[in-house]
């Protein structure tokens, strides 16, 4: 209580109004109202003034009972303010209002700006979601499809519902593609783009999405995309057109597309053949090596022949699934957002189709000996000058690159064996189903895998890259004799196999005789 009685003790102040000592007596119960109305009333000054109360350094004074008491040796100075004066006080009142209602307008701006950035980022991370979700779908009902034909196949043996014999559909139509393809860009590692140029290199590491960006990165490399002005993302679409246009075979596939792709690209660096030809012929070289299997069903040629299909009549039987990849590969190019050569003069690209499709035609096996006995009369005096002798060596390199699996070290290289045994047997037992020949290399009961490679090393790969290796000394090192190291290899195994074959025949002979005793 008594602490706070000091509140209301009455409080002097002397003031200076208008060059007269005034005395002014207030307590704490005044107002700041109270106070104005006792400074006019005890001065000459009109109540309807506004006034403004100095200190004696000139700093502005509140009118409330805390200002500090004063004496008459320093004294507040009573200012009356005229209308002018009042005025621009007013204006520069209004001028920090609006400066201040200026400030808040920003902020709100800001934050709905923020609110409507946020809201449209919502709205397209849904629509991301969504588009995955679609995928899924797709794929899901890709799985199911695959299951209901193993199914089917399974339980039907009759050709009438063979979900093998290809019917090629003309309402079958690559699906355009306008968006931005969706696959991560991949930045390759110093280490990853020097071992893309060797046959060494494991193909076996890599997601679809990797290969692409793989593929994608020779293209740039080689100079491709500035050497036909290509559209980066035209390129990404073509690309992702392909791979989704490969079938999920055992054998024929999108990663042995790959593997082709990136053999060739090892070749041309290993051969420096961006000196010896133009870059048009790298980029025919590389595209029809991307191209040559599209659509590959997992059913040879001879199974297409001999069963009718469809591609085979289509065809005449003259390399119906060879033709099947053409026409598939440029009904991806026909497609605006596909065409990696749109802006390719139309009587160059005129020549660079007919050059393409000349080279993934010359991957049917049926051709082999008639392509390489032309490439040999050639190679001696070969004239990189001369048109007809590189249109041979370009057949020749994609025949090589086609079938390049045991150039690369045995680990690498042995899977895609049996790859290919798993596909050949495929077809056999549905020849063997539809009553059709089978070739005894493709036939489950007769092939083993020593069997299956030897003879095609000897005879088909060995004498093809010892012939390239007349012109191109340098692939004998890292091409021909990691052939002749597998084809040692499977003699070997051969050996084994036959040796373990005698001796289990000797064992039954014995138990047979040994019953016969009995």
């Amino acid at each position: 209580m008594g602490s706070s009685s000091s509140s209301y003790t009455p409080k002097t102040i002397y003031l200076d109004v208008e060059g007269k000592v005034q005395k002014v007596v207030f307590s704490g119960h005044c107002s700041p109202c109270d106070i104005k109305e006792l400074l006019c009333s005890s001065s000459n000054i009109p109540r309807n003034t506004a006034i403004m109360l100095m200190d004696p350094d000139g700093a502005l004074v509140s009118i409330d009972p805390t200002m500090p008491a004063n004496s008459s040796n320093s004294l507040y100075k009573v200012v009356p303010l005229s209308t002018g004066q009042i005025g621009e006080k007013e204006d520069m009142f209004q001028n920090v209002l609006s400066q201040v209602a200026d400030q808040f307008s920003r902020a709100f701006r800001i934050n709905e700006l923020k609110t409507e950035v946020t809201n449209r980022l919502a709205m397209l991370e849904k629509r991301v979601e969504l588009e995955g979700l679609k995928v899924v779908e797709i794929e899901k009902c890709k799985n199911d499809l695959k299951k209901l034909r193993d199914e089917m196949t399974s339980r039907g043996g009759g050709r009438v519902n063979c979900p093998c014999k290809y019917n090629f559909d003309d309402g079958k139509k690559v699906t355009p593609r306008r968006d931005v393809p969706n696959y991560p860009k991949y930045t390759l590692s110093q280490e990853t783009i020097e071992a893309l140029k060797k046959p060494t290199f494991d193909v076996w590491h890599w997601e679809h999405n990797e290969m692409l960006s793989c593929l994608e990165y020779m293209y740039h490399d080689l100079g491709l995309v500035k050497e036909f002005n290509m559209n980066p993302i035209t390129l990404k679409r073509w690309l992702l057109a392909i791979q989704e246009s490969y079938r999920n075979n055992p054998f024929h596939n999108f990663r042995h597309c790959f593997c082709v792709s990136q053999m060739m690209y090892g070749m041309i660096n290993l051969c420096n053949l961006q000196d010896k030809v133009s870059l048009t012929d790298i980029g025919i070289l590389m595209t029809a090596a991307v191209c040559h299997d599209l659509d590959h069903p997992g059913y040879n040629n001879t199974y297409q022949i001999n069963a009718r299909t469809e591609l085979a009549v289509r065809y005449n039987d003259i390399s119906p699934l060879e033709n099947h990849h053409c026409a598939v590969a440029f009904q991806i190019l026909s497609l605006p957002e596909c065409n990696i050569f749109a802006n390719v003069d139309p009587e160059a690209f005129k020549q660079i189709r007919q050059a393409i499709i000349t080279l993934i035609l010359a991957t049917d096996m049926a051709r082999h000996g008639e392509i390489l006995d032309s490439f040999k009369q050639k190679v001696d005096n070969f004239d990189f000058a001369n048109e007809e002798h590189v249109t041979c060596l370009k057949m020749v390199l994609i025949k090589c690159c086609d079938i390049s699996n045991e150039v690369r070290p045995t680990e690498v290289a042995e899977p895609w064996v049996d790859c290919l045994l798993e596909e050949y047997f495929m077809q056999s037992d549905r020849e063997k189903c539809e009553g059709l020949p089978v070739a005894p290399f493709m036939d489950r009961d007769k092939v083993t895998k020593p069997t299956a490679q030897i003879g095609f090393i000897k005879f088909v790969l060995i004498p093809m890259f010892e012939t390239v290796m007349k012109l191109f000394p340098q692939i004998e090192e890292i091409m021909v004799q990691p052939l002749r190291d597998s084809r040692d290899h499977y003699e070997e195994l051969k050996q084994i196999d036959d040796a373990m074959t005698e001796a289990q025949k000797k064992k039954t002979e014995n138990m047979s005789l040994g019953g016969k005793k009995k």
